[in-house]
Parts: structure tokens; sequence; C-alpha cells
């Protein structure tokens, strides 16, 4: 248990960050921000499912011919590498070319990269563009930044100018000056497909209605991570998990999510 004075090297106390999250959590719900995922076909309905029951508007239009318009009308933006065909490649270049240009915060969530270099190029291509988050786990870290030591994090988020979220047992959020742990969650989260795709997503979301990119992406791991936490705890499964991390986050509010949050 975390002592509630304790200070992280975010340089906030555990209480300052349990705060911005509940207040985060909460414009959320007041905002109900459109947040367009560019995503793959596993994920897309369970992401939307996700952002639904967080109180935000999904939107998945993946055609080039469209895709600037619904971007520039988001109030955030997810690119997600999970299936790297050709028409999410040339919609992923319209969207970020329109984020940037209307100034819509995104995600990056390189997935796989370490599994194919054509990916993890593209991927380095993209993280060139200044996504606002790069949320990704140890394996794609490595492929892209090296080793994931929380120096290493560090100066790639530095000299990228980029907030980093890794994800893991305990996730590390860290925009190269500021650092933070999150160690909530629960096992059966690995269990299910898509989890992370709707973290990202998420993250994303709090990036929407919160400007400082690092609370941003700390409050919505520590959102995924204590509603898995509860979840978990009367799932007799990955079937019944699924479901009721949706229905969780649903009811989730902030006091619980105050109560609840393990970071350091």
């Amino acid at each position: 248990m975390h002592h509630p004075e304790a200070t992280s090297r975010s340089g906030l106390s555990r209480e300052d960050l349990a705060r911005a999250a509940s207040g985060i959590l909460a414009r959320l719900r007041a905002e109900k921000p459109r947040i367009h995922c560019i995503t793959n076909a596993v994920a897309q309905n369970f992401t939307a499912n996700v952002l639904l029951a967080a109180g935000c508007t999904p939107s998945m239009t993946l055609s080039p011919a469209e895709i600037g318009p619904f971007v520039a009308s988001a109030q955030g933006l997810l690119v997600n590498l999970g299936t790297f065909d050709a028409e999410r490649r040339e919609a992923t270049k319209v969207a970020v070319e329109t984020a940037t240009r209307e100034k819509v915060p995104w995600v990056l969530d390189p997935v796989f990269v370490d599994r194919a270099p054509l990916r993890a190029a593209f991927a380095r291509e993209l993280v060139g563009a200044r996504p606002s988050v790069v949320r990704l786990n140890h394996a794609e870290f490595v492929t892209l930044g090296g080793e994931s030591s929380r120096e290493k994090l560090m100066i790639y988020a530095t000299a990228r100018r980029t907030v980093v979220a890794l994800s893991g047992e305990t996730d590390i959020i860290t925009d190269g000056e500021r650092i933070a742990a999150v160690a909530n969650g629960h096992p059966l989260m690995a269990k299910i497909t898509a989890m992370g795709c709707a973290g990202s997503a998420l993250v994303a979301a709090c990036l929407a209605v919160e400007p400082d990119a690092f609370r941003a992406a700390v409050a919505a791991l520590a959102i995924v991570g204590v509603a898995g936490e509860i979840a978990g705890g009367g799932s007799a499964g990955p079937g019944s998990f699924a479901v009721a991390i949706v229905d969780t986050l649903h009811n989730l509010d902030g006091r619980a999510l105050a109560a609840r949050l393990k970071v350091s």
C-alpha cells in the first residue's frame, strides 16, 4: 500500500495523481469527446465499447477519402498498427497529417513492430511526426528505442518530445522529466484480445480532455488498470472478464479510482 502523501518521481504525490485521474475521468463523462481510431479489425468492436463505457464517442472509418474530415472534427486520434494493410497505412498518413495541422492530440500504438522490419520502419517515421503519447510494450520499445530501462525511456521521450507509456505488470509513464509507475491491473487483462488496443484508445480519450499528456497517460492507464482489477475480482475467466471490464468502466467513479490507484 502506497502512503497517500508519498511523492513519486513525477514530483507529484500519490494524492495529486489520484485527484488528477479522478478529475480527468469526470471530464470524460462531461465532455464526451469523439476519438477516431485507426485500429486492427480484431480490436475495433471491443475498443468502441470501451470508449463508450468511459463516456466517449468512437469513430472508426478507414477510408483515405474521408478520414481527413473525421480526424479534423475529432478530439483525439488513435493510430494502432495491429493490422498493417495498405488501406490502413494510407489512412494513417492522412490522419496524422490532419491531426498535426488541426492540433488534434494523437497516440501511436506500434503493435508488433518487433516482428516485422517494414512495420518498425513505418513506426519510426510516425514517431518523427510527434505523437502526444507512444504506448507500447517492452518488446516493441526494444525494437524502437533499445533497452527498456527507466533511464532509456526518459532519454527516448526527451529526444522525441513525446510521452512514453510502457505497458507491463507495472506501467511506466514518462515525458523525459517526470516519471510514474501504475501498478493496477489483473492477470486476465492479458487473456483477452484488444485489451491493449482499447487501453491506448483511452489514452487518446484522456488527451482530449487534459492538455498535459503525461497526466493524461497516467490517468488513462490508472482508469483501465483499476477497472481491470475490479472486473477480474468477480470473473470466472476471460469471457466473463471481457464483459465485466466494460461494465466496470461504465460504473467507475472518481472515488473508487482514487481509492484503488497504486501509483509511485
